[in-house]
């Protein structure tokens, strides 16, 4: 990479938005938010987002300004001006983006899957069954072969590097990106179910809300903002020192939320329309929604622009996490290609996505009540350890800046607004931040334990 800054600013946008709309809002909030019950849920995401991962999402841009690092060597240049030990919690979101990565993959196949499906049956070669769905689970090479396909893809746009793969990839493909959504989402709300899905969403039943859904939401704010995955670390280093970073923190999770929503209009509809009930399984999407397309009135070509859709968001928080774990190796290892640490992160990844790929066929029975292994593994990683990686993070940044530092990156003398905006931030920072999370993670344990999750 011959420089750590974007040629352009809304490359960063693209990017920094891209990475947190992909499967995370089409795919994983949906089923989050059916599983939930519906609006109270959505107003607790939204609070969260705004409280808690905004200001976090800062301090990740902050630290990766501060030091022009990814987030390993930003923490170990930290380490020498403050006296202080972050290596292990450095690596912690290294490992969590790469093994994220690696069951992403395996449900970013199944878009692939149903691409080729739609395609097919578009020119008449095929026609999608009802079982389409279930066959693809109890195929683990299948899964397999699709996820390669995908990592190797992501691999081939991250290793060309930020100026040459990645702002070139999103400035021809998000206009295309956004009209799809807009065209999805229109569609998608003129159905008859609309108003009873609105309801569901937007009608807070508070009661809906168990002992885990403080945990799931923070996990979610923290899954859909690439928040405690080193991503914006990383992204932060590439940002000029013209941009003032609040404003981008702000932008980024403003944005986010909006197309969070975007999913739900999207998802939400079809799904009711197709199998008269909320989506609360991960697989129900995919189950219901071809068949549905199948039946309808232009479904055929509506489906694959559904499914193109939720691909390129797909691609996009896959090269967020793969840019992130190449960019350490890199700044760690420092006589390291950028190709060669692309093609050992990808041959890794794939490598991890054997077990999410063979958990419809050899790892069938493993379940936990009525979770399976994508499922668990889906549950472990974003609800169980990312906010305490995130936490982990969030501490190497407040203690590796001093106040004055803080100060100098947060506050821009042209907006007075920043100046009382900066203590209320780093009240969140430290104080309301690990409260929240921890809170979270206990009741999450004290439901798994009654059972009232």
């Amino acid at each position: 990479m011959t420089s750590r800054n974007w040629h352009t600013r809304f490359g960063f946008y693209f990017l920094a938005v891209g990475s947190a709309f992909g499967l995370g809002n089409l795919w994983r909030f949906p089923y989050v938010v059916g599983e939930n019950g519906g609006g109270a849920f959505v107003l607790l995401y939204i609070f969260l987002a705004l409280t808690l991962g905004m200001p976090l999402l800062i301090g990740e841009l902050m630290l990766g300004r501060f030091t022009r690092q990814s987030v390993m060597m930003a923490a170990k240049k930290i380490s020498v001006n403050s006296g202080k030990k972050f290596k292990l919690l450095s690596a912690m979101p290294v490992v969590m983006s790469l093994v994220v990565l690696s069951y992403y993959s395996v449900i970013s196949g199944w878009v692939l899957h149903f691409i080729l499906q739609f395609s097919l049956s578009l020119f008449g070669s095929s026609q999608i069954g009802s079982g389409s769905m279930m066959s693809l689970l109890k195929n683990g090479g299948l899964q397999f072969g699709l996820a390669s396909v995908h990592l190797l893809i992501t691999l081939i746009v991250v290793v060309k590097g930020i100026q040459d793969g990645l702002e070139k990839w999103i400035g021809w493909m998000m206009p295309f990106f956004a009209f799809l959504v807009v065209i999805l989402i229109w569609r998608s709300t003129s159905l008859s179910t609309t108003t009873e899905v609105m309801r569901f969403l937007f009608y807070p039943d508070f009661s809906k809300l168990t002992l885990s859904s403080l945990n799931h939401a923070i996990g979610h704010v923290f899954f859909t903002l690439s928040v405690g995955f080193g991503t914006m670390v990383t992204f932060g280093s590439y940002i000029r020192d013209d941009q003032h970073l609040p404003t981008v923190g702000l932008r980024v999770a403003f944005f986010d939320t909006i197309v969070s929503f975007g999913g739900l209009f999207i998802v939400f509809p079809l799904v009711f329309k197709a199998s008269n009930q909320v989506i609360t399984d991960p697989a129900l999407m995919f189950d219901v929604l071809p068949q549905f397309f199948n039946e309808m009135n232009g479904g055929l070509l509506f489906g694959l622009a559904f499914f193109v859709c939720l691909y390129m968001a797909a691609l996009n928080a896959s090269i967020g996490l793969l840019e992130t774990i190449v960019s350490n190796i890199v700044d760690t290892f420092k006589g390291m290609s950028r190709s060669r640490a692309g093609w050992m992160s990808g041959l890794t990844a794939l490598f991890l996505t054997l077990l999410p790929a063979l958990s419809g066929s050899f790892f069938s029975e493993t379940r936990l009540g009525q979770k399976g292994l994508i499922e668990l593994i889906d549950s472990l990683l974003i609800n169980g350890f990312l906010p305490l990686v995130a936490l982990g993070l969030s501490f190497i940044f407040f203690k590796g800046l001093s106040l004055k530092e803080k100060e100098r990156l947060f506050i821009d003398k042209e907006k007075f607004v920043s100046y009382s905006m900066f203590p209320q931030w780093i009240f969140a920072v430290q104080w309301f931040a690990p409260v929240v999370i921890i809170l979270g993670w206990i009741l999450h344990l004290f439901g798994l334990l009654t059972g009232h999750v």
